[in-house]
């Protein structure tokens, strides 16, 4: 390992450890769910101090609440992300998924970030909830079986196209595809973008919930139209992040 990349990984789990001290610090009288887990308190105290960090790229924290807000209000049970960095954007998942009981399949590539993941799942007692899997994610999602009712989009930029032609099939009706940073990143997306607007089974909205943008493509299942974010813009030039 190159000194770089020693220095990087140093830093990163300082960054953890002091993410746990603090955490345990905050959790002494924090109540435990039925099964003995930290409380959903608890759990956001954590996320604050996994957010920031060199290289890891992890989503602002209202985008973390939207995703939380849209698995719950939909009730979806099975989930997929691609690009987990450290964990961040699936631990707030994973604690809607725990309010549905469902399940999150979380991919990365980079051994490091994937170590460090696992041991934040560990630490917010969500690892029975939320299940790494290592390696590139597009040799990965062929051999996934699905169906889908949410996967979640926040990798390579130039991939994200890939991604979705690979993906869409898996999706269940009704279930939904999210992509990360459609506003910040939409030069680098536009064949993604380009593809999901053009898609005839799904319906592409856009949301705002920061400035960096989240496409929200429906997979269309004779739903009624009811209140969906803003559409989907042309592409954009791409932004500072």
């Amino acid at each position: 390992m190159s000194p770089r990349r020693t220095l990087a990984l140093l830093v990163l789990l300082l960054a953890a450890l002091s993410a746990l001290l603090t955490y345990q610090g905050r959790t002494g009288s924090e109540p435990l769910d039925a099964r003995g887990r930290p409380g959903e308190q608890a759990i956001r105290a954590y996320l604050e101090q996994i957010h920031d960090g060199p290289g890891l790229g992890n989503v602002p924290p209202a985008d973390g609440q939207f995703l939380h807000n849209f698995i719950v209000e939909r009730d979806f049970r099975q989930g997929l992300e691609v690009g987990t960095s450290n964990g961040y954007s699936a631990i707030w998942m994973g604690m809607a998924l725990r309010e549905t009981n469902g399940h999150l399949i979380t991919l990365e590539i980079d051994p490091e970030r994937a170590q460090m993941a696992r041991q934040n799942f560990a630490r917010v007692g969500l690892e029975e909830i939320v299940e790494l899997r290592e390696g590139d994610a597009l040799r990965i999602i062929p051999e996934l079986e699905g169906p889908f009712d949410l996967v979640f989009i926040d990798a390579y930029k130039e991939d994200y196209v890939r991604y979705f032609h690979l993906l869409h099939p898996k999706v269940k009706p009704g279930g939904a595809i999210l992509a990360h940073d459609a506003l910040w990143q939409a030069e680098k997306m536009q064949p993604f973008l380009q593809a999901i607007r053009d898609h005839p089974d799904f319906d592409t909205r856009i949301t705002r919930s920061s400035k960096a943008g989240i496409s929200v493509s429906t997979k269309v299942d004779n739903r009624q139209e009811g209140q969906m974010p803003e559409k989907l813009p042309p592409p954009a030039a791409n932004g500072p992040r």
